[in-house]
């Protein structure tokens, strides 16, 4: 899971923002509270942190906008990921009728920071909480480069992409999990899926009951061997494997998986015939934890369980370090780039007219005017976007770089490949991301390796240069997370980026 890089402890601005107050307060009621407008001018006081915000505000208040104090927080090119505010942005953000801002993890410290409002009428948005539902997770793609020594855990995949596996992979000594289930040591594992889903924790743990529950207490593998020892009740049981192939699965949540296919040759009797690994990866690569499906019967009987996947993670891991390691990967990783989707903005915007209206409700007509001009031309680019995707040659593009275009590539049922996920802290990729990316190129016959801005674009170089032919061009599309208060003094706006980004995806698609 991605670590909140650049977090700093809140405590130390708000010492910073005390100060401040303490000597405003001293020279001007700067913070005398406040109804609507600001009691030392008509004017409304709007703060947003991200250009794709500031820019649809513009948009929406239009002629109003001179009646309007406007600040862009990120205005000097600095990522949202790596953003922490200053006491003077506490400040105004303390102050204003309205505060816009994504909404996930890069965004810990507004919490806090609006905890310190002084206007008790202050209206916020939340551009995730808009969207509720339709908001995703990080996800993990082949190739992607993982963080932090972690294997990425693939829900989404092609069937090519799939590749076999030696024992080896799962090599180690392995402990159930099932005692620490039913000793209570997972409970906060399954409170915090209650938090998340759609059960209650009893009704999760009942159902991990019956999903973690077995007789095998520790499984031991020497995979360079081809050797399984199953220890029950205190005895172990042996046998060699045969690697036997994989075989892909295609859930009803409309996520995949793959189980990978071991049968015994050789061995003591009550050590099962037929074994199938689970562990969420789709090619080469040390487990961190597995399932597994064992019996005597065949591969087809273990292939149609659904119910019985004992889980077993390393031996010399306590039960304190397996429940954290099963809530870090409970906790929600969100993609936070969801102003690059129009099919998003639109719906914003809508959002941030009708919390003006409020604000100000003498211009509310002049709001909503605007707000559905503009939505009008958003739904005509977007109609231009599908078009592309629809007649283009291809369905797939490449990143040599972070993926922010989550959204966008969903919105359009688009494959896509990425040296990273969107939010990540990594910048340098392994040579097995290189070598995956390099040859998705050549077996796809991409013309194209896509980065994003304000980057080297190392990566998208050496890519092409481990292709067959080296020829692809390397083009970039804008992800808006760096414009900064020069780039809009010279023009740039949301629309006219989105149709750079449409022209840049056409030249990729063909």
């Amino acid at each position: 899971m991605r670590k909140n890089r650049n977090f700093k402890k809140f405590n130390i601005v708000l010492a910073a923002l005390t100060s401040a107050v303490t000597v405003a307060g001293a020279c001007a009621p700067a913070f005398a509270e406040t109804t609507g407008a600001s009691e030392e001018s008509d004017k409304l006081s709007i703060v947003t942190t991200i250009f794709p915000e500031y820019d649809w505000v513009r948009e929406i208040l239009g002629d109003q906008a001179d009646s309007a104090d406007l600040t862009m927080l990120l205005d000097n090119g600095v990522d949202l990921h790596s953003y922490q505010p200053t006491a003077d942005d506490i400040i105004k953000i303390s102050e204003c009728d309205l505060f816009l801002y994504v909404g996930g993890e890069s965004d810990a410290w507004v919490e806090d920071a609006l905890k310190e409002s002084q206007n008790k009428d202050q209206k916020v948005i939340n551009l995730l909480d808009v969207l509720k539902d339709t908001i995703k997770t990080e996800e993990a793609m082949p190739g992607m480069q993982a963080e932090e020594g972690h294997n990425h855990g693939y829900s989404h995949f092609a069937d090519e992409d799939v590749e076999d596996r030696e024992l080896s992979d799962w090599s180690g000594e392995w402990q159930s999990v099932y005692p620490y289930l039913e000793n209570s040591d997972l409970d906060e594992v399954m409170d915090r899926k209650a938090e998340n889903g759609d059960k209650t924790a009893e009704e999760y743990k009942s159902y991990y009951e019956t999903g973690y529950k077995t007789d095998v207490e520790k499984i031991t593998i020497d995979g360079e061997n081809g050797i399984m020892e199953f220890t029950k009740n205190g005895v172990a049981a042996k046998g060699t494997y045969e690697y036997k192939g994989y075989q892909i699965y295609d859930y009803e949540s409309g996520s995949r998986g793959v189980r990978y296919f071991f049968e015994k040759t050789d061995g003591d009797d009550a050590a099962p015939k037929y074994v199938q690994f689970s562990d969420h990866g789709i090619a080469p690569g040390a487990a961190e934890h597995f399932h597994i499906y064992a019996g005597n019967d065949s591969f087809d009987a273990l292939s149609e369980e659904m119910e019985n996947w004992p889980t077993y993670y390393p031996a010399e891991m306590t039960g304190e370090e397996i429940r954290e390691d099963m809530l870090e990967h409970e906790e929600k990783e969100y993609d936070e780039h969801v102003w690059l989707s129009l099919k998003n903005a639109e719906i914003i915007c809508q959002s941030i007219a009708d919390t003006l209206g409020e604000i100000d409700p003498e211009n509310k007509d002049t709001y909503e005017a605007n707000v559905a001009a503009y939505i009008e031309e958003l739904a005509g680019l977007d109609v231009q976007y599908q078009d592309t995707v629809d007649t283009a040659s291809r369905k797939t593009v490449l990143f040599g770089d972070r993926f922010p275009f989550r959204y966008m590539v969903d919105d359009y049922g688009l494959n896509y490949y990425a040296a990273f996920a969107g939010c990540s802290a990594e910048s340098e990729a392994s040579f097995e991301t290189i070598s995956f990316l390099a040859k998705k190129v050549d077996e796809l016959q991409l013309p194209c390796i896509l980065t994003i801005e304000d980057e080297q674009h190392k990566i998208a170089e050496t890519i092409k240069a481990n292709t067959q032919n080296q020829d692809q061009e390397i083009l970039t599309m804008k992800s808006m997370q760096s414009v900064t208060s020069e780039d809009v003094q010279n023009g740039a706006n949301y629309f006219s980026i989105m149709e750079e980004n449409l022209n840049v995806l056409k030249q990729a698609l063909n």
